[in-house]
This record gives structure tokens, sequence and C-alpha cells, in this order.
């Protein structure tokens, strides 16, 4: 480790699950690098509709994971485990853990580090790799989007809906979501969606069916399930692809399977966090590749919502829950 690591940090945990409330500052040591991994120093940890399912005792970590909430991260590597040559301490990076974000030092596996270019700032360098990871896997790999075609996404202002929001552009997707107010679907708008519905005003099914001219579209990325999926099939075009990646809504749908054989659908869904460290690598290696270069020439930059410290997690977690950000929000070590 560099010589000025300290053998303490200050991290956040809870005794039980339960409301934001429970989130608290602890003091613990600061956990050693094992082969292929690196050792960083957090400037900023990203904040996600996981760590709050966490918090409320429905989403575990998977074995081996750390306890303490946090799915993303940026800092500074200070030291490096057995066999790791493509980083060096003192590089800035930002990383996809499996938890262990909210606090001062967390480990990392390398392959899952993205240098931070220069002009990123940190807290932005944060908010990156949970959603890019989650989105570009998710309606490119398993949606199969491609220039063309029209992508629906739930919940636009959020993290994710942003994050789709902006990849979807880059990649020559029309893209449509929906919002829970006029105000956040004009910020969709700003943010670059073509179009956005307000679902508390509109038939998000009706609105989808007019603006694609009864056509559908060609991919859903759903982070409601439940009674949405029913709902979502019929916005849906031919050959169409629904993806699932969160189940706000609840984990149970009823369908028409004679639906899904006549229109040819593809149902899929994933989840990140418990997937293997190889899967996660290529990944990694495939962002590097295909949607990095938009961050380094600046042309991708999250849409940020609000910064708390580390000792706020609680406040955080509260704003989160409130409904009212829009895009990602940060905790700063």
């Amino acid at each position: 480790m560099l010589a000025d690591t300290p053998a303490m940090m200050t991290a956040i945990g809870f005794d039980s699950p339960g409301e934001a409330d429970v989130l608290r500052p602890e003091t613990m040591p600061v956990p050693k690098p094992g082969p292929g991994e690196v050792l960083i120093n957090v400037a900023f940890a990203g904040v996600n509709r996981p760590d709050v399912v966490q918090r409320q005792g429905k989403y575990p970590p998977p074995p081996g994971a750390s306890t303490i909430p946090g799915l993303e991260l940026s800092g500074t590597v200070v030291a490096l485990g057995e066999g790791v040559t493509q980083l060096l301490p003192g590089a800035r990076v930002c990383a996809l853990v499996t938890g262990g974000g909210y606090a001062q030092y967390c480990l990392a596996k390398a392959a899952h580090c993205l240098p931070v270019p220069d002009g990123l700032p940190m807290n932005q360098a944060a908010a990156l790799p949970e959603t890019l990871f989650t989105v570009w896997h998710n309606v490119f790999e398993r949606g199969y989007a491609r220039e063309g075609e029209t992508l629906l996404v739930h919940g636009g202002t959020s993290g994710i809906g942003t994050m789709a929001t902006m990849l979807g552009r880059h990649f020559g997707l029309t893209v449509i979501v929906t919002c829970g107010s006029a105000a956040k679907c004009a910020a969709a708008l700003k943010i670059g969606a073509h179009h956005a519905i307000d679902y508390k005003a509109t038939d998000f099914v009706e609105e989808v069916s007019r603006l694609t001219e009864g056509r559908g579209v060609d991919v859903v990325l759903d982070m409601v399930a439940g009674n949405y999926v029913a709902r979502n099939l019929k916005c849906m075009a031919v050959d169409g692809r629904h993806v699932t990646i969160a189940v706000q809504g609840g984990t149970q749908a009823e369908i028409n399977m004679a639906v899904v054989m006549a229109r040819r659908y593809t149902l899929t869904g994933s989840t990140m966090r418990a997937r293997s460290d190889d899967f996660k690598a290529l990944l990694a290696h495939e962002i590097l590749e295909c949607a990095w270069p938009l961050v380094e020439n600046g042309a991708l930059r999250p849409v940020m919502d609000m910064r708390f410290p580390l000792d706020q997690a609680a406040a955080a977690h509260a704003r989160m829950e409130g409904g009212d950000h829009v895009g990602k929000i940060v905790l700063e070590a």
C-alpha cells in the first residue's frame, strides 16, 4: 500500500434492515487487496436502487461480497493485489463492485475498473459504472438494439433511464420514456429523449401506439415488471424484445403466450451483481471499446442530481426513495 494509507476507515453500515435512518457511519479496518484486486481510495460512490433494496433486507449481497452497500465508485488506486499489471498506484479509476462502495476505501477487481479521463470530474465518474454496465448489457446485448430501432424506457429520469436515453441517442435509437410528472417529462426531453409520456396523465400503451403510428417499439427496458409486463407487450412491434432489470411493481406477471408466439416476442432479463467476475471483465472490455470513447471525448456524461457527504448516506437514500431526483445521487467520501 502507499505509505499514507491508514489502517482504519469510515464506512456505512446498518445493524438490521429498515428505513433510511438505519444507515450509520462506523469504523472498520481498511481491506487488503487479494489476487486480481486493487484497493481504491474512494472519492465518490454512486447511490443506486439496489442499495436501497439491500438496506430494506430484500437484496442480500452475494456470497463473498462486502456487506457494505455501494455498487460503484470513483477514486485513486493505492495498492495492487497479486497479478495486477494493468493498473498502477495513483491511477484514477471508476469501478463496478459487488459491494463496499460506501466507504473511504474499497476493493475492486482490476478487470472491472475503467480509466477516468482528464476532464471527467470524479463525482461524475462514480455515477457511470452501474448504469453503463447495466444499460449496455441489457439494451444492446440482451435486447439486441440497433440503429434505426425504437426503445421504450420506464423511469426516464432515473439513473438507468437517463443513461439508456443518452446511449440510445448516441447509437441511433429513437427513445420513448415514461415519467411520473410533466416536469420530469420536460427534464427527460432536455436530456435527450425523443418522446416523454406522463404515465399518470396518459395511458402509455395508447400513447406509444400513437407515437409509433401503430407499429410499436422494438425494445422495452422494464424496471417495473408486475402488471406492466402485459401492457409492455401491447407496446411492442413484431419481433420485439422485452428486457426486465428490476421488479419494483412485483415479481409476478400474467401474459398471453399465444400473443408472444404470434408476434415472435423475446422476453429476457438479468441482474448484474451476482454475475461472474469473468463476465463482468468481458463486459468492461466491450464497454471500453464501444462506449468509453464517448466518455473520453466528452460526448457522454451522466445526469447528476445531488451529492451528499458519506456520513449522510441516510439522507441520500431518503432522496432516492422520495422520487424527486433526476439522474444520479452520489456520496462524497
